[in-house]
């Protein structure tokens, strides 16, 4: 296992994001259904096959290890997953272990996080207005979630805001949740809404805000200043220079990313998407079960990293939601 991991399109794969859960305490429009029906626990994967699912992927190159859900941290016992991967940060291997949350459960959880070497976390928030967040989450609460940040940061985490932009939903939002992120030191990213799910009962057409529409409103109140900087995924920074403030941009509809994607997720069932855009994936979970080696595992990984498409064919631009996909949101793992 001393070959790194490089698709057809020579990108090194440097960035796992590892769905521990398909379970969630909110039901977020753009998400999932309201009424979803889970996994029955023997097709997830156990906490110590996760744990050598990654360290797999770790002795193959991996640096970045993103834990996402559903929502992670509803996952019984998952702080101790996140202790164990701390030994691959104490060896140097892994350069960056955190996390994607709806918030809900950082008051309870952000110290221990902090002590197992998380440093920086995503949390997922659409609004400030506490009806409009029960709204789209369907049974969140604002106020847990917001004690949840405030846990987050006195515990030492650097919290980045993650908004998907939703016309007609947090477009009065804008400048709103820009200055309460600069008000609090954390940066914000914007997120165009993706084609994903069962989105019958959801316009999807009507929801997609272009973010480089929602740019240019910030431009009429701040300057900004393209960053050269990246953080291992796929958003592009700006400073704003009135506020020092960052403020990143996911576009995988208006600009399509996909030249530098270094990333792969794994389905809680140890499923292995190459692309979030596209249908296709591989079994990790069969020959991670067959034998008590790696050698079966690396073999999968090496098959499936080899599969891994250009990029997504996510449209808009027909006034008709093309190039989507069927699983949820959740199923990835974002």
């Amino acid at each position: 296992m001393t070959q790194p991991l490089v698709d057809p399109f020579q990108r090194a794969i440097t960035y796992l994001r590892l769905s521990v859960t398909d379970r969630c305490d909110f039901r977020c429009v753009y998400c999932m259904s309201e009424n979803m029906t889970f996994l029955p626990k023997k097709e997830l994967l156990t906490l110590e096959e996760l744990d050598r699912l990654c360290t797999a992927f770790i002795g193959l190159g991996v640096e970045k290890l993103r834990i996402t859900g559903g929502e992670p941290l509803v996952r019984r016992d998952i702080l101790t997953f996140f202790e164990g991967m701390s030994r691959h940060l104490d060896s140097g291997a892994l350069k960056e272990l955190t996390l994607t949350t709806n918030g809900s459960q950082l008051e309870r959880f952000a110290d221990q996080l902090y002590a197992a070497g998380v440093r920086r976390i995503n949390v997922s928030l659409d609004t400030l207005d506490e009806q409009k967040f029960a709204d789209i989450t369907r049974w969140g609460r604002l106020p847990q979630v917001l004690r949840g940040i405030d846990a987050a940061q006195r515990a030492g985490l650097r919290v980045k805001i993650n908004t998907v932009a939703l016309k007609g939903f947090n477009e009065d939002e804008l400048f709103t949740l820009a200055e309460w992120c600069a008000s609090r030191d954390m940066d914000l990213t914007f997120i165009e809404v993706m084609p994903m799910g069962d989105i019958g009962n959801e316009d999807r057409l009507g929801q997609y805000w272009a973010l480089s529409d929602l740019r240019s409103s910030l431009a009429e109140r701040y300057t900004l200043t393209d960053l050269a900087e990246r953080t291992g995924g796929p958003a592009r920074y700006v400073r704003l220079e009135e506020t020092g403030q960052k403020i990143g941009f996911i576009t995988p509809l208006s600009h399509n990313f996909c030249e530098s994607c270094n990333r792969v997720r794994i389905t809680c069932t140890g499923e292995i998407y190459t692309c979030l855009g596209q249908e296709g994936h591989s079994d990790l979970r069969k020959p991670l079960r067959a034998s008590g080696d790696d050698l079966q595992l690396e073999d999968a990984i090496r098959a499936a990293i080899a599969l891994k498409p250009r990029g997504h064919d996510f449209d808009y631009s027909r006034q008709d939601v093309a190039g989507r996909v069927s699983r949820h949101m959740s199923h990835t793992g974002g």
